[in-house]
């Protein structure tokens, strides 16, 4: 049902309409001006909502305040109810997002007269469910939170901006590595969101599970948790870890994980491999009476893929669903040619038999006669509606998908976001106004204007480590693709990989707005460092004087900003 995924305000008689789009463990609100444009004595949204079971209201909070306002001495002014949000659409983060039930949102015009506190409009409220698994009993989509995406963990746990005491330096230091900052355990659980809170939640199950038999292949392997719960798996476990590169060195993670589990599992069920170039699943299969899943995806098993990059991680649940993922495997396990693999029945789709979702599953290399790059690239073009893609290095990659997406870019029928991390590190944005955006890792951290604070970089790596391309979001069409895969010629020819194909607009829609999230966070650093006032504070604006433009203007006059405001509200 649409209710499951989105909801809309019912009040007609406020001055706008509101949509609740379902995200997982975040919502996405987008407003819109009920007839013509709002008066200029219009200041922003204040946003309120009810956890599950609660009848407390609580503000979202806003770090921008009005010219004269000092949150540290009236730390209360950062309520939007008091400092409104400026913007037509908001993504929050319940602190509580897994809690069952209903959240209410309550979403209030604010106005100016001239002075203050704020006159109040009608409001709109709608409710939904934000609980933890998309599919209950079938699908969980889950992402991880990306921590140099939120001020939140500068304020909670590195003002300093000192990561040193919460992540190794180096991958090859992960499995030794402690941390000492004292609240560790709440940093490591916030950044890794629920995709590192499903990925151990699974393990733990296996643990507990005497008779489950659990198949991995993993890139990365550095990080202790992880490996820690494979040590206590035993024999029960078989293992393929990736030797490509520096991977295949004596010192890195993966030759030290693949040394403890040698220990723990036997020798004869621990492998390493790298198939045509790469051995690039992040994949855990656990069958056995009681729980029979497989987690997939872009996370990988180490400190950057669970705490600092933007990934995801799908839970699928079901003897059908595993099946698939088994037979790669024993395929993986058997050999590592590329050409063999292309010529199993692993390469085809194949359904993953979900009750209540469309979904199918393709692993690579592939041949020439089961080759998918050239069809996710036509299925691009037939976009209808909106295009929505985080993509880790189509910077650097040719053929056919970046092909398709510039031409999507050049379109003026469709609605396209898209951001790309560059090898050497930065981020490339892909504007719905058909400009290609360039941000330098530079402008990814460092100093932000006032009240914002800089954000800790951790390290040179990739920090967007998605692989997703979410087409029709809006439509009965709805369709994502993700995986591992990095929609590349080395990714369907050459590497070990995943790919989904998932028709459901449930997922569409999750997938949809964690592409808005993280757009909109570095597309507003982007701005801000390229702006003169960057050494200036931030503040929300006031309605402007006779003749000058107010705040919400370049929404209604810029063709690209209009189609935005439509399309999520």
């Amino acid at each position: 049902m649409a209710s499951e995924y989105q909801v809309k305000g019912k009040n007609s008689s406020a001055p706008f309409t509101l949509r609740v789009h379902r995200g997982d463990g975040m919502a996405l609100l987008a407003m819109n001006w009920r007839h013509g444009q709002p008066p200029p004595e219009f200041v922003g949204f204040a946003i309120e909502f009810q956890e599950p079971g609660s009848t407390t209201w609580k503000a979202v909070r806003n770090r921008l305040t009005f010219p004269g306002v000092d949150l540290k001495a009236d730390p209360a002014a950062a309520r939007s109810t008091r400092s409104p949000i400026q913007k037509f659409r908001w993504v929050h983060f319940p602190f509580h997002a897994d809690a069952p039930g209903q959240f209410t949102y309550r979403v209030t015009p604010m106005f100016f007269d001239g002075q203050f506190p704020l006159r109040k409009g009608s409001a709109q409220t709608a409710k939904i469910e934000l609980a933890r698994d998309t599919y209950p009993g079938q699908m969980n989509v889950t992402f991880t939170r990306g921590f140099v995406s939120s001020q939140a963990f500068v304020d909670e746990f590195a003002e300093d901006g000192d990561t040193t005491t919460l992540l190794p330096a180096k991958a090859a230091d992960g499995l030794k590595f402690q941390p000492t900052n004292p609240k560790a355990p709440q940093a490591l659980a916030w950044m890794g969101f629920e995709a590192r809170s499903a990925i151990i939640e699974l393990l733990e199950a296996a643990v507990a599970a005497p008779q489950a038999t659990v198949s991995v292949v993993a890139y990365d392997l550095s990080e202790p948790e992880v490996v820690d719960r494979l040590v206590q798996l035993g024999s029960r476990l078989r293992i393929i870890i990736d030797n490509s590169a520096d991977h295949g060195d004596t010192g890195s993670g993966e030759s030290q994980a693949a040394t403890k589990l040698r220990k723990s599992a036997g020798a004869a069920n621990v492998k390493r491999q790298h198939m045509g170039q790469l051995q690039h699943n992040k994949t855990i299969i656990v069958d056995g009476p009681g729980v029979q899943q497989v987690v997939c995806g872009s996370t990988n098993f180490s400190w950057r893929g669970f705490y600092v990059q933007n990934n995801n991680a799908v839970v699928l649940t079901g003897a059908d669903a595993i099946a698939p993922f088994q037979a790669a495997f024993e395929q993986y396990w058997r050999s590592s040619q590329a050409a063999a693999f292309g010529a199993s029945a692993a390469a085809e789709w194949v359904s993953l038999g979900l009750a209540d979702v469309d979904a199918q599953v393709a692993f690579s290399p592939h041949s020439a006669a089961n080759s998918v790059l050239a069809g996710i690239a036509t299925d691009v073009d037939s976009t209808e509606s909106s295009l929505f893609y985080s993509l880790a290095f189509l910077s650097q990659t040719g053929g056919p998908i970046r092909t398709s997406i510039t031409k999507a870019h050049a379109r003026n029928d469709i609605f396209v976001f898209g951001m790309a991390d560059k090898k050497v590190g930065g981020i490339e944005l892909a504007t719905p106004d058909g400009n290609l955006a360039p941000v330098s890792p530079a402008a990814l951290t460092g100093k932000v204007p006032e009240p914002f604070k800089s954000e800790p970089s951790c390290g040179g790596g990739i920090h967007l480590h998605h692989k997703f391309v979410v087409i029709d979001f809006d439509q009965p069409t709805a369709r994502v693709y993700l995986g591992s895969y990095n929609f590349s010629g080395p990714a369907d020819n050459a590497n070990g990989e995943n790919l989904l194909l998932i028709r459901d607009r449930k997922v569409a829609v999750s997938y949809m707005v964690e592409a808005v999230r993280i757009f909109d966070h570095y597309q507003f650093r982007l701005k801000q460092k390229d702006a003169k006032s960057a050494k200036q504070s931030l503040q929300l604006a006031l309605p402007p004087a006779a003749g000058a433009e107010a705040w919400w203007q370049r929404d209604w006059d810029e063709p690209h900003r209009v189609r935005d405001r439509l399309l999520f509200a």
